[in-house]
């Protein structure tokens, strides 16, 4: 089991930046693809950025791309999510999942093996 804890949201004025955290416990943390997906009110969950087991390779969706970085450090357990330049599209719930490093990264909602509750991100206009 790995449990998940995502950390860092809130409400920031479009044009501000935020740093999303996950802690993780439980299993080798190192040994998980990590990913960060978000679900605005009304709409499916969407991929946002994922990051290979040893953080060589990255990935974006389009609409954060440029804006988001991914990263995470090992030995702290830990994945972040620095959110910069943000729009009130950005309005979500902010989730951490992470996915087995015997795979190979795939950056859809039903590949995920373990999540975190959310944290909840608000840009206002």
């Amino acid at each position: 089991q790995v449990q998940l804890v995502e950390s860092g949201g809130g409400l920031v004025q479009a044009g501000g930046s935020l740093r999303l955290s996950c802690a993780a416990s439980g299993r080798t943390f190192s040994s998980y693809h990590m990913d960060w997906f978000r679900q605005a009110p009304g709409k499916e969950r969407e991929f946002v950025a994922a990051i290979s087991w040893r953080g060589g390779n990255t990935y974006y969706a389009d609409s954060v791309k440029g804006r988001f970085t991914i990263s995470r450090d090992n030995a702290k357990n830990t994945v972040y999510l620095q959110m910069n330049s943000l729009k009130p599209e950005d309005t979500a719930v902010y989730y951490c999942a992470a996915q087995s490093g015997l795979k190979t990264v795939v950056v859809v909602p039903g590949a995920m093996d373990y999540w975190g509750k959310g944290t909840l991100v608000t840009v206002s206009s």
